[in-house]
């Protein structure tokens, strides 16, 4: 038996796998596959590859036989490292695939293909192009196939029977991680703790897919340390528990309740048992929390969020879903939290988190998310949504980052019948509404965040563009770095902060080789210029940093630097 897994990404309020992010769907269907037929071979390819060799791809699929492309986004988002499957790529595949059967999964199969912010979900039917489009839980319809020989009895809409009915699946399909491209330094894995959102109860938001799973149930810890421990053992050393919508309710003891009390225990349980399954790791990171939670149960957040800092690794991000301070926009899509609350979240977040850590980031930030295009939103919207960041601003508070989308409407979701005439009415006010942002809020931000002569340690290079290098370190939602200097993809590098821009900053390699940088590294540092970075080339090589400063002393952003320089 042959199994051929094509990983199109996946981008959920709950769940990422854009690279460098591993979601749990191709985890979770090869150890299906190895669960219902241990000897079974399964070939794992990213979209990616798959598009840039049409023939290899082709040759891959026709020993096997099952092909299952795993496709979705039902957030709109930008990526660096991977661009996730459209529905071209998926009405494409079909024709180029040779396997008996094909499949597809995820939530494409389940919504259709987002198309982005502000637009409809393109819901296209696409059943005759594959002889089964899975809308049920991938893994359990897949190991239904393999031990029915691909029977039409099987029902594609089958789901888990319980929290941790996917757990022996999930270990078992650690091993596939080994055929990612980016695995095992550079690969982060996605790691599940429940599905479902509290507040479906009461409908949820409007916009949100998430309470469509119904309310939580949680997995073990015993599970998820399992599965942790068998990612490990293939060489994973980079993790987010980021598979929730509220990471803080885990284990919680209320049910029934639309905001349950988060349960500090169990956070604790869950994180020591992570550490102790993988000894070795190297990131340890978190996603979304609710900043309703926060500001119902203050105490029980700190003491839980306080676990987390103790135990995860620092340039770590708490997702605070905020989507609209606007009173009325809140009343009408069912949101979570108002302009108060919020506030006392990212005090809270910040009293906890904003100690500078190994990383050279903080240890945990809140990361403020915006949606805007809802029913009820008007221009005032707008102002009070940039009045709130421009008070935590001025507060002195951090936050990592402030995402502004338009929603992308989805089908069986409330939103699904305002649809998106908001987004197209305000397209205008959100363009220059998200450019106020970035000079006047993202840019004074990032230089508090990230100052000047940061070191900011293992940044990983991913991206070559003319003479810039960019990079990012491995986590959640972190700076994005220019480095002025061509360096090979996949490198791991410390970089000395020297730039600032509203969504990136600027550096040059640490420890700062003056002997060695190039023209282009010399003249990214402010106050130098072309025509000292030209004579620092010409007088070079210095014997000791005295020689240097002897010579050029007199610019402020080289003697700041003296402290790094080596000779």
């Amino acid at each position: 038996m042959r199994i051929l897994i094509i990983d199109g990404y996946t981008d959920e309020p709950a769940g990422l796998g854009v690279p460098p992010y591993i979601d749990i769907y191709p985890r979770y269907i090869a150890g299906a596959v190895w669960c219902a037929s241990p000897e079974a071979e399964i070939l794992y390819l990213t979209i990616d590859a798959a598009r840039r060799d049409r023939e290899g791809l082709r040759r891959l699929s026709q020993a096997s036989d099952l092909s299952v492309l795993i496709a979705g986004v039902t957030v709109p988002g930008k990526y660096l490292s991977g661009a996730p499957a459209t529905y071209n790529d998926a009405v494409r595949l079909p024709g180029l695939l040779g396997s008996k059967y094909k499949a597809i999964c995820g939530p494409a199969a389940k919504f259709g293909f987002g198309r982005g912010g502000g637009r409809r979900c393109v819901s296209k039917d696409i059943r005759d192009l594959y002889d089964f489009v899975i809308t049920g839980d991938p893994e359990v319809v897949v190991y239904r196939l393999m031990k029915e020989k691909f029977s039409d009895r099987v029902e594609l809409d089958s789901v888990r029977e319980s929290a941790g009915g996917s757990d022996a699946f999930a270990e078992r399909g650690a091993r596939v991680i080994r055929q990612h491209p980016l695995s095992p330094e550079s690969l982060i894995c996605e790691i599940e703790t429940y599905r479902g959102c509290p507040r479906s109860i009461v409908g949820g938001c409007s916009f949100c897919t998430e309470p469509l799973h119904g309310y939580p149930e949680f997995r073990s810890v015993r599970g998820i340390a399992r599965e942790v421990a068998a990612l490990h053992s293939e060489g994973a050393v980079n993790f987010r528990i980021g598979r929730q919508p509220d990471l803080l309710i885990y284990g919680s003891k209320d049910t029934g309740l639309a905001c349950p009390a988060p349960n500090p225990s169990a956070i604790r349980r869950l994180f020591s048992s992570i550490r102790k399954a993988a000894p070795s790791l190297r990131v340890l990171h978190i996603d979304n929390c609710n900043p309703a939670t926060i500001a119902e149960y203050p105490e029980l957040s700190e003491k839980a969020l306080r676990e987390v800092v103790r135990q995860h690794t620092s340039g770590d991000t708490a997702a605070l879903g905020i989507e609209s301070l606007d009173e009325e926009v809140i009343r009408r899509n069912n949101l979570k939290v108002g302009y108060d609350g919020a506030m006392r979240a990212v005090l809270l977040i910040n009293r906890i988190g904003a100690e500078r850590g190994e990383s050279g980031m903080p240890h945990l930030l809140p990361g403020l998310n915006f949606v805007y295009g809802l029913p009820g939103e008007t221009k005032s919207t707008y102002e009070m949504n940039f009045d709130f960041m421009k008070e935590a601003l001025d507060s002195g508070l951090l936050f990592r980052r402030v995402n502004l989308r338009q929603v992308m409407v989805m089908p069986s979701t409330r939103m699904e019948s305002a649809g998106d005439y908001f987004a197209r009415k305000h397209r205008h006010l959100f363009f220059s509404h998200k450019l106020r942002v970035r000079q006047e809020i993202d840019l004074p931000m990032m230089r508090r965040v990230v100052p000047a002569f940061t070191v900011l340690r293992r940044v990983r290079t991913e991206l070559i563009q003319g003479g810039m290098t960019w990079g990012r370190q491995i986590g959640s939602y972190p700076v994005l770095v220019g480095i002025p200097r061509q360096v090979g993809v996949g490198s791991f590098l410390d970089i000395l902060v020297v730039s600032h821009g509203p969504r990136s900053v600027g550096g040059i390699r640490f420890p700062v080789r003056m002997n060695d940088l190039a023209l282009r590294e010399l003249e990214s540092i402010p106050g130098v210029g072309s025509k000292r970075a030209a004579s620092i080339v010409l007088s070079r090589p210095f014997p000791d940093l005295n020689s240097f400063m002897e010579k050029f002393g007199d610019v402020p952003a080289l003697a700041r630097m003296a402290p790094f320089l080596e000779f």
